[in-house]
């Protein structure tokens, strides 16, 4: 591979973008809107790669969200070096290759926590409060005995926090979100 002048970043119009027709990555509702409120929040950091004629090679859902904030003008970066097959090939890997990633769950746990901590809107983070919920559930175990097992029935969920201030964050989001909380 011949090394690459990094390619710099210009500006294209929301309108001129042109998606992939064969793109073969969707986007729920649901999803673009969680893009839409990060954009919100952080502003556009992730530029759109296009094909020099305006087409995304990358970017598709940021360019979706973009559509729903009313944002007239995106940054993009010009990735019209590669042959046909090349940006093909790059727009599936570019999504395949992030769901290789993983998580270290003890320091994502800790990063939300202190994120909860600061009064930081953690559903910015794109996890589900769901997600959030299993990540800091902490089951009854053997080395844990000051805990007692719960029977919890069928349609309820028994969670735990380790600060009144994170406990108070989900709490309040849930409410918003029109599920039904209450505190023991």
């Amino acid at each position: 591979m011949k090394n690459k002048p990094f390619p710099q970043y210009k500006t294209a119009k929301v309108a001129d973008l042109i998606p992939y027709a064969r793109n073969s990555r969707t986007h729920s509702d649901a999803q673009v809107s969680k893009i839409a409120a990060s954009i919100k929040e952080f502003g556009f950091l992730n530029p759109i790669i296009v094909d020099g004629d305006n087409g995304i090679i990358a970017g598709h859902g940021r360019v979706m969200a973009a559509q729903k904030l009313g944002l007239d003008t995106l940054p993009t970066i010009e990735a019209g070096h590669l042959t046909d097959a090349q940006r093909r090939a790059y727009i599936i890997a570019d999504n395949r290759l992030a769901l290789d990633a993983g998580w270290d769950n003890e320091l994502l746990k800790v990063e939300l926590q202190d994120l909860g901590e600061a009064n930081f809107d953690l559903t910015l983070t794109g996890f589900e409060l769901g997600e959030m919920a299993i990540l800091f559930d902490e089951l009854p175990n053997e080395e844990n005995d000051d805990q007692k097992q719960i029977d919890v029935p069928e349609n309820q969920m028994l969670l735990t926090f380790e600060s009144e201030m994170v406990l108070q964050d989900w709490f309040d989001r849930a409410e918003k979100e029109g599920i039904k909380c209450k505190l023991l």
